[in-house]
């Protein structure tokens, strides 16, 4: 391991656990919400089966957006055309682009369970471009950074996609980028803590 990456993961280790003091929209006890929050954490609840929990906590500040948002996550992880593997591939890119490490946290073992290459998951860690991809691989990792990086996806990335997974899979894909988007943006201005005795999975990236 390289003293410059050993000196980038104590910089990250530092940063998140001043971040995590300052979590300024932290969990809401019962007695304390509305009857709209208490409402949807009902619906939550029974939609999900366990109670509000990482992003969809800051999000229960409203309770209708949170609902929406929860909604639209079960769609893209569980109904999508785009396969797990491939969704939670999609989704580790995006909380790198965005330094998320709850968002890591969570979905980085669910991506190995999938069948991620371990290898895959260390390069997106370092911010690199994993060196050995497969066909499907290769499509998200373009597909993925050329929206987040430019804005845009070029004809031939687009082209590729839709001959992989149909006009239906560049939406769900576009779909999946977009909706972590919006809550590696909701926990990074919420501030939103690590579990309890959980250090920083991402490395700050020297750029």
């Amino acid at each position: 391991m390289s003293m410059r990456f050993i000196l980038t993961l104590a910089m990250g280790l530092l940063m998140t656990a001043t971040a995590s003091a300052q979590d300024r929209l932290p969990e809401i006890p019962a007695d304390k919400q509305t009857e709209a929050q208490k409402k949807a954490s009902e619906q939550f609840l029974a939609a999900r089966k366990v109670p509000v929990f990482g992003p969809f906590v800051p999000l229960l500040r409203s309770p209708e957006l949170m609902l929406n948002a929860s909604n639209m996550g079960l769609y893209l992880r569980y109904n999508s055309v785009i396969p797990l593997k491939l969704s939670e591939f999609t989704i580790l890119l995006t909380a790198r682009e965005w330094s998320q490490q709850l968002e890591w946290q969570i979905h980085e073992p669910i991506a190995l369970k999938a069948g991620l290459d371990p290898a895959i998951v260390e390069a997106v860690k370092e911010g690199r471009r994993p060196d050995a991809m497969g066909e499907e691989e290769t499509l998200i990792y373009a597909f993925s950074t050329e929206l987040h990086r430019n804005k845009a996806v070029s004809d031939t990335t687009y082209t590729r996609v839709v001959q992989k997974f149909g006009e239906q899979g560049a939406i769900d894909l576009a779909g999946i980028n977009g909706y972590y988007t919006l809550l590696a943006m909701t926990l990074n201005m919420a501030r939103t803590a690590l579990p309890p005795g959980v250090a920083p999975p991402l490395p700050v990236l020297v750029k």
